[in-house]
């Protein structure tokens, strides 16, 4: 039985067939929001094609098994705390790696080239020229202990995840022999974080001087006391922090005196990505009344340089970078900035010398000005805290710090976002095979309890969640995921989702949204709420995926016509009790396999689905599951998933699907959290000296 049903929605309507099945208690009704007229079908039966709408403008996908719009992965914002965009008054941009895109691994490249010339003429063997940037070994977030020259990959409390000695993964036995318990202290005097895209090539150089050393015939590693290496001949003694000390400052030299900067301007479009959404955005965000500045840490020969070339692209007209920007400060010196800062200068333009005196009036359009502190440069520009929203890529310097001490709702810039995404994506079906596995580990211990004196035998199931994880982890590289490793997040990801209010892989996707926009976060559960069982359909409704994702992709709730022309508010739909127990088999056959039921818990704890988004693009159809899965008790839901020990107050938004508990090669196979409290109030103070 057919039936018609017209959607509202800004003004325009969309034409939707709503076919039922041969039971006549229920319609399945879906609901869309688009901003082009276009016809679809949605059938009740699991075998029909899911027609997709879209807005190539703005880029909005929606598919019919979802009940909703979506963006492209690639042009989507996500979020950790809920943003209402009109009330955003000034929009603050970094330079590096957030308006200017430096092109990888080109750039890296340079930057490591230059720092193996500098400690090369610092005195260390020319043997180490022979290295070569691989950009596959590196990744954010880790954290080098000085002390014995590890790079480790953590969680947010310490934990370690991973261990790497120069090019040698450790095992666990030699971890905990290192590390009592797998944990380490956030201790700045020997831990120093390498979280920063201009750290990646210097990550990399650290593990290729360590496993140098310690595999050059001609040096001897020394473990007693002051871990490092000895030459054989001589009494030439190396500490690992002493090796750490000159990678850094060699760094430090190539960034500040060398000749990185010269390199880069001179050949500009090796390194440097230009886009022509640039100038379109700043021209809008100006056209909704917003004030724009520039806050960047670098000086201003080279941001003139820079900057001139990111808008020497058809959509600026030929205007001058500078009118795209109300205030404009070079040398910020950020995290200081955020502190008791520098002495405000004021720039010649002309020149780039400094002028003499401090500015006391307005900021003047069209001049630049150097150093300053948050709390002189809020006052002169009229802002307030939070109707500010700064835009960076280093999680300290331009996202903490800014959140912690001053209130600003905060923008993080993750390039290796699109990347995650695009694995997560290709590689759903290790992900669906992981759950069969957690799910079948969890089932083996189903019918125990206290008084059992047998134990399962799992050791086979453990080495294939060991051998998959492996492979997922070797997708992303030879560290793994920044966010994750295994079902565990990494002290990256947590420090993401404490301090950035919003992030993206670029902030150019602000382009496919209204400056009226309300980013919303759902609410979580806890570890004990999720246990509780809510059979009053009323108690769905905190659930809804319409209400929840409304809030992101901008569709609203929205009142339709069913057969007998009685109008139905589509968030308050509930199916009938008889076809939830007719398919109840199905759906519980469903949830084991690649419809997890995970994906109804975590969809509520982030707006931003991509393992479901990729699962219903491959189905083409709409499954039996995303018709009623959202329709049964969240009790029912949970049950299901409790072996699976999801986490539901530390995920990432971005990715949905939980992966069991790792156990690979050098992974702990005691996947036990510990909590240290101390050491996470650590990290949010840790001092990062990175450029």
């Amino acid at each position: 039985m057919d039936s018609k049903c017209l959607l509202a929605q800004n003004n325009q309507s969309t034409t939707i067939n709503v076919v039922n099945n041969n039971d006549n208690d229920s319609s399945m009704i879906m609901t869309t929001a688009t901003t082009n007229k276009c016809p679809t079908q949605l059938i009740n039966g699991g075998h029909s094609t899911t027609s997709t709408l879209m807005n190539t403008t703005g880029g909005l996908v929606a598919n019919a098994s979802r009940k909703h719009q979506r963006r492209f992965n690639m042009q989507r914002i996500f979020v950790n705390r809920s943003m209402h965009l009109e009330k955003i008054k000034f929009f603050g941009f970094d330079m590096d790696y957030t308006l200017a895109v430096y092109k990888t691994p080109d750039f890296e490249a340079l930057s490591f080239d230059l720092v193996k010339e500098r400690l090369i003429k610092m005195g260390y063997p020319a043997d180490i020229d022979a290295f070569i940037f691989d950009p596959t070994f590196p990744v954010r977030g880790l954290w080098f202990d000085t002390e014995t020259g590890n790079l480790l990959k953590v969680d947010p409390y310490g934990n370690i995840l991973v261990a790497v000695f120069g090019f040698q993964f450790l095992k666990t036995s030699e971890i905990y022999a290192i590390y009592p318990n797998k944990f380490v202290q956030l201790d700045e005097s020997r831990i120093y974080v390498l979280n920063t895209l201009f750290a990646q090539p210097e990550t990399y150089l650290l593990a290729c001087v360590i496993d140098f050393f310690s595999n050059s015939p001609d040096y001897i590693r020394v473990k007693e006391n002051h871990h490092g290496v000895k030459a054989k001949a001589g009494n030439l003694f190396m500490s690992y922090k002493s090796i750490f000390q000159d990678v850094r400052s060699a760094f430090d030299w190539v960034h500040v005196k060398g000749s990185l900067k010269e390199k880069t301007v001179n050949n500009i479009e090796r390194y440097i990505h230009q886009d022509h959404r640039l100038p379109l955005l700043l021209d809008r965000m100006h056209e909704n009344g917003k004030k724009i500045f520039l806050l960047t840490n670098s000086g201003y020969n080279y941001t003139e340089k820079v900057m001139d070339y990111l808008f020497q692209v058809p959509s600026a007209k030929n205007r001058p970078w500078k009118s795209y920007f109300d205030f404009i400060v070079v040398d910020a010196r950020k995290p200081l900035f955020f502190d008791e800062g520098t002495i405000l200068r004021q720039i010649d333009v002309n020149t780039g010398a400094l002028q003499i005196g401090t500015p006391t009036g307005p900021f003047e359009p069209g001049q630049v000005y150097s150093g300053g502190c948050c709390d002189v440069f809020t006052e002169l520009i009229g802002a307030k805290g939070k109707d500010v929203l700064y835009i960076g890529d280093h999680i300290y310097g331009d996202i903490l710090k800014s959140k912690k001490r001053r209130g600003w709702r905060t923008f993080l810039v993750v390039p290796e976002l699109q990347k995650e995404l695009d694995i997560w994506m290709n590689k759903r079906l290790l992900f669906e095979r992981l759950n069969e596995l957690d799910v079948k580990l969890g089932d083996m211990y189903v019918n125990m309890d206290s008084s059992s004196r047998d134990k399962p035998d799992i050791k086979e199931v453990r080495n294939q969640i060991r051998e998959t994880i492996h492979e997922l982890d070797m997708s992303y590289g030879i560290l793994g995921s920044i966010f994750r490793c295994g079902s565990r997040q990494t002290h990256f990801a947590n420090q993401l989702c404490r301090f950035a209010d919003l992030y993206s892989s670029t902030f150019l996707n602000l382009m496919y949204y209204p400056f009226s926009y309300m980013f919303r976060a759902p609410p979580m559960l806890m570890a004990h709420e999720s246990t509780v069982e809510h059979e009053n359909d009323d108690s769905l409704n905190l659930w809804d995926s319409q209400s929840m994702e409304a809030s992101f992709d901008g569709t609203t709730t929205t009142t339709i016509n069913n057969n007998n022309n009685e109008l139905f508010n589509v968030t308050n739909l509930t199916m009938n009790n008889n076809i939830i127990d007719r398919n109840k088999q199905l759906i519980e056959q469903k949830l084991e396999v690649n419809e997890s039921s995970g994906e109804l818990i975590n969809n509520n704890n982030n707006n931003n689905n991509t393992a479901n988004n990729n699962n219903n693009e491959r189905s083409g159809s709409p499954s039996m599951i995303d018709r009623f899965d959202r329709q049964r008790s969240i009790g029912q839901i949970v049950e299901k998933v409790q072996s699976q020990k999801i986490s539901h107050q530390n995920s990432v938004p971005h990715l949905f699907a939980e992966t069991p508990k790792a156990i690979t090669h050098h992974h702990d196979t005691d996947d036990e959290d510990t909590d240290h409290s101390s050491n996470s109030d650590q990290n949010d103070e840790y001092k990062d000296k990175s450029l």
